[in-house]
């Protein structure tokens, strides 16, 4: 590398942001163990009827915006066969109506880990999101209308602990919360 080159890459480097080279304030170890814990409770959601995870819950942190988790699953088990075909239109109404059914639990659960998530990573700034994203799965053949491919939660971190403090109540929780339906 010739000298002018090497002073404007070392110039460069000088200029970066000195929080870019920082270890993210949220480890790895921290969101392992909440990564199981969402998993574990996406199964026990409704024993009667499971929630089938078809990926594990993973998390991330965006340095500046916050903590990030996401998943996939099917709102009831889904069995992928070569015999769907047998399948009678009122077994697919059925199938329909019940994951419509299913999709009221599943947000209500989602809200309450936003805020139980919010309480556990205390490195996160209160200022930052909390976010939780669901992937839907669905066969081909299924009928989707009104059914969600994805449901995206987020809200301020500080809300969330407000919420869980009792410093605000449920309906000021819900305006705080932005609910994506892809």
């Amino acid at each position: 590398m010739n000298r002018p080159a090497l002073v404007l890459a070392l110039a460069g480097a000088l200029a970066l942001p000195a929080t870019l080279s920082q270890s993210p304030p949220v480890t790895r170890a921290a969101f392992a163990g909440l990564e199981k814990k969402l998993d574990r409770r996406i199964l026990s959601l409704d024993v009667n009827d499971p929630y089938e995870l078809l990926g594990t819950v993973r998390g991330v942190y965006l340095r500046g915006y916050g903590a990030v988790f996401t998943t996939e699953l099917s709102l009831v088990p889904t069995y992928v066969t070569p015999f769907d075909a047998d399948l009678t239109p009122a077994d697919f109404q059925r199938l329909h109506r019940k994951k419509l059914a299913k999709l009221v639990p599943l947000k209500a659960f989602m809200r309450q880990m936003m805020v139980e998530t919010a309480a556990e990573l205390d490195s996160v700034p209160a200022h930052e999101q909390i976010v939780l994203g669901v992937t839907l799965f669905y066969r081909s053949s299924e009928i989707k209308d009104g059914l969600p491919g994805q449901i995206v939660m987020q809200a301020p971190r500080q809300a969330l602990l407000d919420y869980k403090a009792g410093r605000i109540q449920s309906g000021a929780l819900d305006a705080a919360i932005r609910v994506q339906e892809l």
